[in-house]
């Protein structure tokens, strides 16, 4: 199935780009909300994306850069090229809690079910790519465990579409440098797509930055009633890490705030992703793809945030196979599909120097696992009459785990340690069936005007570090499935000059996975997570536009969770604003655009106890692009014009303040020349 690449798209999250489109005359297409190709009108769900105009614009040195303006959504920005993700949620931490986000390039998990990483968006070549759909809240029926929160897709360029070949060349603070290239070949039936960038970065704080590469290949083949599209992924970084800056508003400080304790941290990550997606169409009614895949990750980094400084070394290596057959009738659309995946998965912690009894020296945890997840699933769309169609999701799931423990099982400290820190589990094989389900419901008031409501579970199978990194004389974890409820109300309006979509939204887990006070690893307890969401955008004319997107939401422990000796049970969850947003407001002609954008960030508390708080700041940027030429185009972005003094994200932890330092102000500036 052929998904429509547009030439101006009107972005959910509220930017026009080019300029001036009629939105009643443009197919906006989706492919993230229902794993198909979708116009926003026909969608019973939220939707937002930023589209590859506005990503040129942005030239993000972070994904966070480009998702703040997603209402809802939060990617709390680390050091480097590390960050922790927020989608309806606190910003969640902890080695397993990335699996409550399914993160995705062309629909297929940058990572395999069950080995995670909170850092993988780092992995995908977000910088260069077609689109980024967010979808927010759970959505299990369509993506299985993981999606919780919610789904952030990355969505790669269509190689038949002709775009100008490019190189770009950039510079930044704190020798900074960013080369780009794109180079492609389309003729009647094939086409061909080869970019990628490079980036070394010197960092802000003393002995950090990174190096970066990442490189995309996309050959694309149609004839008769089929169309292939195979793609490349590989990504490589090597990072100096700096850890976070402890004491009170440190970052306040201008001399303390670049300070980096850990110089010895690193982390280096590799990635490949390989998939070609077959899609065949019989007819209008009859459509059928299977995408075939291999993945692999390799990661090694130092655990700075530990007082001991452990290394981790993992590993995962994957194949698997997304299918899908989707058939219509006269008032009926059946979208039915098998999802398969087996991981060849590793694990192993090593500790260079003593630090105590409990916490000794040498090899912690070193194990295999090997994993395979079934998965069919179906999707029902009637439409009951002109205006109003009602939508139907199930999903059977079956995770299957063989752990292989390659070092003694029990404690890995000495006979006469008591409450050894790390305790390695005997060999054990597990299994997990899960059913998910939404309902929902969209109806079109006018041509302009559509209200749509959605029902939808999710839920995430324990990852692999929660089950067989144990500690504290825990033998074994003994976990079930963490599992979600969300329900949105929500409405879109469009006409030829304005966009809005608001939506009210509430979400339950319960079983949450969790380290408590004994650092047990546990399912303890439930949360709720409640609030309002805004997209909005007007074009006053050709040349000026205005956008924004904002939330406000309520995070609460609604248990009394064993993360804390006190009953928290009513409290607000840690590092989770009520308010976040952004706003736009931009000038375009056929050459140039200038945006000056505005972001907030809430005050927040930084300790489940709510004792503890971090304010919260605003920041204002400025971004700029011209041609030059018919073949030059200069790039300038000012980054916190105001150079504000804040922190990226906050906490308490072992009984200090800590923070991720914010930068300071910074210019970037580029030249792209495009060729034939």
């Amino acid at each position: 199935m052929k998904i429509k690449q547009l030439s101006i798209i009107v972005s959910s999250i509220g930017l026009l780009s080019p300029v001036s489109a009629n939105i009643q005359d443009i197919d906006i297409i989706t492919v993230t909300a229902n794993r198909q190709s979708q116009t926003i009108s026909q969608l019973s769900s939220n939707i937002a994306w930023l589209d590859e105009s506005e990503l040129a614009l942005l030239e993000p040195q972070h994904i966070q850069q480009a998702l703040a303006r997603v209402a809802g959504a939060w990617i709390s920005r680390g050091n480097g090229q590390e960050h922790l993700t927020a989608l309806r949620s606190p910003v969640l931490t902890g080695a397993g809690a990335c699996g409550a986000f399914f993160m995705a390039e062309d629909g297929i998990a940058l990572r395999a079910p069950g080995f995670c990483n909170t850092n993988q968006l780092f992995d995908v070549n977000s910088e260069q790519a077609a689109q980024i759909e967010v979808v927010l809240g759970s959505n299990s029926a369509l993506y299985g465990s993981n999606a919780v929160h919610g789904v952030i897709n990355v969505l790669s360029p269509d190689a038949m579409q002709a775009s100008a070949n490019l190189i770009s060349l950039e510079t930044g603070p704190h020798d900074y440098y960013r080369g780009k290239f794109r180079v492609g070949s389309q003729n009647d039936n094939q086409a061909w797509l080869v970019y990628g960038n490079a980036t070394s970065d010197g960092g802000y704080q003393n002995d950090s930055g990174y190096d970066q590469q990442k490189l995309n290949i996309i050959q694309q083949t149609q004839f008769q009633q089929w169309s292939v599209k195979s793609v490349l992924a590989l990504s490589n970084l090597n990072q100096q890490t700096a850890g976070f800056v402890e004491g009170f508003e440190v970052y306040k400080d201008p001399i303390l705030r670049r300070i980096n304790d850990n110089p010895e941290a690193f982390r280096n990550a590799r990635s490949l992703r390989a998939y070609s997606r077959w899609s065949y169409e019989a007819d209008a009614d009859t459509q059928f793809n299977i995408t075939p895949y291999v993945r692999a990750n390799q990661m090694a980094f130092l655990q700075h945030y530990l007082p001991w400084q452990a290394l981790e070394e993992n590993s995962h290596n994957s194949v698997g196979i997304q299918s899908q057959f989707i058939q219509r009738f006269a008032k009926l659309r059946v979208l039915s599909g098998f999802d398969w995946d087996q991981t060849w998965g590793k694990l192993s912690e090593y500790q260079a120097e003593p630090f105590s009894a409990t916490i000794p020296q040498g090899m912690h945890y070193d194990y295999n696992v090997t994993s395979q997840v079934y998965s069919p699933y179906v999707e029902l769309n009637w439409q009951l009459q002109t205006a109003t169609q009602i939508v139907a999701g199930l999903r059977y799931e079956r995770t299957e785990l063989d752990y292989d423990n390659r070092l003694s099982a029990g404690s890995a400290c000495a006979d006469a340690a008591v409450n050894c820190r790390f305790i390695r589990p005997a060999d054990q094989a597990l299994s997990y069936n899960n059913w998910s389900q939404k309902l929902a419901i969209q109806h079109q008031l006018s041509a302009g005007i559509s209200l749509y409501s959605q029902w939808a579970q999710g839920h995430r199978v324990p990852q692999t570090s929660e089950l067989f990194r144990l500690q504290n004389q825990q033998s074994t974890a003994k976990l079930e499935v963490e599992k979600s409820q969300s329900l949105e109300l929500g409405s879109r309006f469009s006409n030829t000059t304005s966009y809005l979509d608001l939506r009210a939204f509430y979400l339950e887990k319960d079983q949450v996975i969790l380290q408590d006070t004994e650092r047990q690893i546990i399912n303890n307890g439930s949360t709720s997570h409640r609030g309002i969401e805004v997209t909005v955008r007007h074009q006053f004319d050709p040349n000026w536009y205005i956008a924004g997107a904002g939330t406000y939401a309520q995070h609460r422990y609604e248990s009394a969770l064993t993360i804390s000796r006190q009953d928290i049970a009513g409290n607000d969850i840690d590092t989770a604003p009520k308010q976040m947003g952004s706003a736009q407001i931009g000038w375009q002609s056929a050459k140039t655009q200038v945006e000056l954008e505005w972001l907030t960030m809430g005050r927040y508390y930084l300790d489940p106890e709510n004792t503890a708080t971090y304010d919260g700041h605003q920041l204002v940027n400025l971004r700029a692009t011209t041609y030059l030429s018919d073949k030059l185009k200069a790039s300038l972005r000012l980054l916190n014009i105001t150079n504000k003094d804040y922190a990226e994200r906050a906490d308490i932890a072992f009984g200090n303040y800590r923070y991720f330092v914010g930068e300071p102000r910074s210019v970037f500036f580029s030249l792209a020349y495009l060729f034939e």
